[in-house]
């Protein structure tokens, strides 16, 4: 078992199996209320089963929970269940699941106890960890508030048994946390590529990610490295439908093109990682004005424009303004 805290605020429980402490004592806890998916249902009983007590609610597959619709029939069932401040929202399921559950926490009675267990390679290293909440509202996200989980517990035998395409999504926001702070974890996908261990993975990204996120809540400023790969992404992302992993993927590839003519950084090297790794590394077809009109509209931007995390090298990371030239160079290297 490994345990890693962000602040005071949230405990990571990474283990294999379900332990009997997935709930943090508090006094006043009358009732854990838990949002699931059909897809893994059956493992949002056995969590109950793990509790000694629950009650569940569905919401519809993938993003298709994360609506003002479901988060409105939410409130319905927790104010017929008559869900106090005392209470938990538990969470199990991928990233849409643990967005939501913590926006729905966030802002019942201005704020109930979450507590994420994610069942995807995806939600457990990236959309479950740093308090980031949201619903899309005329794009990805931009609805949400800043709610620490006061636990998230990651099952590394419920992440092992996934099919390969579900790893696959993950495995780039954990690639992602290699080239921006830990080397290690590139290393092991050179050696043992999709084989590479999850034991030695999973907690190395968690570890990154938590990190930053002690030292930057609220994304005022370091916090924002963690979005290498997601302007771009982002935007592939909505106008494809893609898998939030695959288009994070690509929009490496696109930022990293950005940092070797900014940088001179060895982009080349990376998308020759993600390749043979079997991510995605192009979106050849895809609207180029249609993905630009949704960077536009980018939550990372400012008055100075459009803002992207770029590389010197692998750990030296700088969070930046582009040129429209430099967004072109991004395009073109994912055949847009």
């Amino acid at each position: 078992m490994a345990r890693v805290m962000i602040g005071d605020v949230c405990e990571i429980v990474i283990e294999r199996g379900l332990s009997a402490d997935l709930l943090p004592e508090r006094s006043g806890r009358e009732q854990v209320v838990v949002i699931t998916q059909a897809p893994v249902r059956d493992h949002a009983e056995r969590v109950v089963e793990a509790i000694g007590d629950g009650s569940i609610i569905e919401v519809p597959d993938r993003d298709r929970a994360k609506t003002w619709d479901v988060v409105r029939d939410i409130y319905d069932e927790l104010a017929e269940r008559n869900v106090g401040r005392g209470d938990t929202l538990l969470g199990v399921g991928g990233g849409a699941v643990t967005d939501l559950t913590g926006f729905v926490a966030a802002t019942w009675l201005r704020g109930i106890e979450s507590v994420l267990v994610p069942t995807t390679l995806l939600g457990a290293v990236d959309a479950a960890i740093g308090g980031k909440t949201g619903i899309n509202h005329a794009g990805k996200n931009l609805v949400g508030a800043f709610w620490h989980p006061s636990r998230v517990h990651v099952d590394l035998d419920v992440l092992d048994a996934l099919d390969e395409r579900l790893k696959l999504e993950g495995t780039a926001e954990i690639v992602k946390a290699g080239f921006i702070a830990d080397p290690r974890i590139l290393g092991e996908y050179r050696a043992r590529g999709a084989a590479a261990h999850l034991d030695v993975v999973v907690p190395a990204a968690i570890a990154v990610k938590a990190e930053v996120v002690s030292s930057d809540f609220r994304e005022g400023g370091r916090r924002a490295i963690l979005n290498f790969g997601h302007t771009i992404g982002h935007g592939v992302e909505a106008v494809t439908g893609m898998p939030h992993g695959f288009a994070v993927s690509i929009g490496m590839v696109a930022a990293g093109a950005i940092s070797a003519v900014r940088f001179g950084f060895d982009s080349a090297a990376m998308t020759e990682l993600l390749f043979g790794l079997g991510l995605p590394v192009a979106a050849a077809g895809t609207s180029r004005q249609a993905v630009l009109e949704k960077v536009a509209r980018d939550k990372k931007r400012t008055s100075d424009g459009i803002r992207m995390v770029l590389l010197r090298s692998v750990g030296d990371v700088e969070v930046t303004p582009v040129t429209a030239d430099e967004l072109d160079v991004g395009l073109a290297a994912i055949g847009i």
